[in-house]
């Protein structure tokens, strides 16, 4: 390590970092984004460090699939490492304290020497040793348990799977990377997720717009906690938090949360109830929001129902009565300006007015005796 280039340094304590991460995929680009430097550079620190016999790289067809990280040994402890150590997963560390290992590659063939520029495409980190301490894992075992290449390859033969793995891509719109790949085969094989379940996991998730597998093995995190095991429960699961919720919530400005009971009462109400169309409510919601400064499903409600009160059914029948209101303003000005002003009282003349007879008063002054 100590003669080692800095950059060099750097790339291995990247990797060592990802080993407490084994759900989260990553590549060159990344590796490089990260540490501000070229993919070549990334490659050029992996062959030092396989030169120096701590990371063993995995190819496939001469891309780079995998990498293993090799615990630091000497002459004295050869023997001990010599035996190839087990695979495990980091939650079932206690039972095989020697090995720690996040992801396996398909293929156990590797060849160190094949050049190749293409970017790692899958999150396969393993570290072998033999007396190392076992790190802590932070993630439940079905999270983190990793398939084994012989699980995998036979999976992938299961007829179901194969027409699994066809329909994510149809989803998706792309072909599945090996990550991608192992998600989905972890869900069937380690969340105990059936076929259809997955299969409505993925339609579920794309139809919010959401295509990335870490947001799809995030939903699929939750079904598995809330025990959500066919495709019933997870209509049910899923309908309180319909694409309607989700649009009016945007319309009021709200965004990363998901609507409130007394919401979702309130929007049902517009729905069925009051049998308004989406682009109506959303109407609503952005006057409110304007006449308001701030989002409120009261203000909006009351706004939803002096429409329903008028018959109002559409956005034209809204630019009709925002018209005809506007003409009973102005009508309602030029009566104002048309009708004659009273003087206005001032400090001057806001009592009442005295009226003298000036000539009765000057008879009365001249015939006034001396």
């Amino acid at each position: 390590m100590p003669k080692a280039n800095g950059e060099f340094v750097k790339v291995y304590i990247y990797l060592l970092r990802m080993l407490g991460r084994p759900e989260e995929a990553f590549g060159l680009s990344q590796m490089a984004d990260s540490l501000f430097c070229t993919e070549g550079d990334i490659l050029r620190a992996l062959k030092y460090w396989e030169s120096e016999k701590l990371v063993i790289l995995l190819y496939e067809e001469a891309e780079l699939t995998g990498i293993t990280l090799q615990a630091p040994w000497n002459e004295a402890n050869m023997l001990a490492t010599v035996t190839p150590a087990g695979i495990c997963n980091a939650g079932s560390l206690r039972d095989v304290p020697d090995t720690y290992h996040i992801s396996a590659p398909e293929s156990p063939a590797s060849s160190p020497n094949a050049p190749t520029d293409k970017p790692l495409q899958t999150d396969q980190i393993s570290y072998r040793g033999a007396d190392l301490p076992v790190p802590p894992s932070s993630k439940p075992l079905s999270e983190t348990k990793a398939l084994t290449p012989d699980r995998v390859k036979e999976l992938k033969q299961n007829e179901d799977i194969i027409q699994l793995l066809y329909i994510a891509e149809q989803y998706l719109g792309k072909t599945l990377t090996p990550t991608e790949t192992r998600k989905i085969l972890f869900f069937y094989d380690e969340l105990h997720m059936s076929v259809d379940l997955i299969d409505y996991l993925i339609e579920y998730c794309v139809g919010r717009d959401h295509r990335s597998i870490r947001y799809i093995e995030t939903v699929a995190m939750a079904w598995k906690e809330e025990g959500i095991t066919t495709v019933e429960m997870a209509k049910d699961s899923t309908s309180r938090y319909s694409k309607e919720y989700f649009s009016v919530l945007k319309a009021m400005g709200i965004t990363n949360r998901n609507p409130s009971d007394a919401e979702i009462s309130l929007i049902n109400t517009w729905t069925r109830d009051y049998g308004f169309a989406m682009e109506l409510i959303q109407e609503a919601c952005s006057r409110t929001v304007l006449q308001t400064g701030q989002p409120s499903f009261p203000y909006a409600d009351k706004i939803l129902q002096r429409w329903k009160d008028k018959n109002i059914r559409t956005l034209g029948d809204v630019r009709l009565q925002d018209a005809q209101h506007q003409k009973r303003k102005l009508e309602k000005a030029v009566s104002k300006a048309d009708k004659p002003k009273s003087a206005a009282p001032n400090r001057f003349n806001n009592f009442h007015q005295r009226d003298y007879d000036f000539a009765e008063y000057e008879k009365k002054l001249l015939n006034k005796p001396n």
